[in-house]
């Protein structure tokens, strides 16, 4: 669980879908998974969503300890390359990557809190193990899309308080047609404004400093979707 206390460049083609990842081997299966043909009826979302609106941000927050441990243990993964696109250009192809990855890990992961997986309040780190909680669940999304040729500039972990009124990690995906939310409670991709979330914070797109989102509002009625 995360706590509440503690988001144009040239277009990026997308690398081979088949591309082999590699996270103690899980991640290899779930892309491999992924980039397997299947019908185009398999993926209700692969046509392009409506577009949506950008989420604004206002002023630096800090991160929460966990991420800061999390840093420490894995630096390549809190980097930030101001040469990196910090939008995704939304084409067909990258919004099925999207879509897939965020099915799949959804489907493969065991969600668990941390205090039943590691004994601790709040720890971010990969599912290597098949299990994790919301943070581990979407840093792992992340890793595949990054692997799969999205920049990672562009994939922002953000915290939200979700409609239960508890904090909760969700990965927030930066394009030229808004900001989508890949979620574990949900397998589909939604606008950020559909989620039913308040929004908190988020990794930010210009250092490697969190912003504040400024507990902006999803419409509640669209939680359960």
């Amino acid at each position: 669980m995360v706590r509440t206390s503690d988001m144009d460049g040239k277009r990026w083609r997308l690398k081979a879908a088949g591309r082999l990842l590699t996270a103690a081997g899980l991640a290899t299966t779930l892309l491999g998974v992924v980039a397997a043909s299947a019908p185009a009826h398999a993926f209700p979302q692969s046509n392009l969503p409506v577009r949506s609106d950008a989420i604004l941000s206002s002023g630096q927050a800090g991160p929460t300890p966990a991420w800061i441990a999390f840093c420490k243990q894995s630096p390549e993964e809190c980097t930030l390359d101001p040469s990196e696109p910090a939008i995704i250009a939304l084409d067909q192809q990258a919004w099925k990557l999207i879509v897939e990855v965020n099915e799949r890990v959804n489907r493969r992961i065991l969600p668990v809190t941390d205090q039943d997986h590691w004994g601790v309040a709040d720890r971010w780190d990969y599912p290597d193990d098949g299990m994790g909680d919301c943070e581990d669940i979407q840093i792992l999304k992340r890793r595949l899309l990054i692997e799969a040729g999205l920049p990672r500039r562009a994939l922002r972990m953000t915290v939200v308080v979700d409609e239960l009124g508890a904090g909760h990690a969700v990965l927030m995906a930066l394009t030229d047609r808004g900001d989508y939310i890949l979620d574990n409670k949900r397998g589909a991709v939604l606008p950020w404004q559909e989620t039913g979330y308040r929004y908190v914070k988020r990794e930010g797109s210009e250092s490697a400093a969190w912003v504040w989102l400024g507990n902006q509002a999803a419409p509640i009625v669209t939680a359960t979707k």
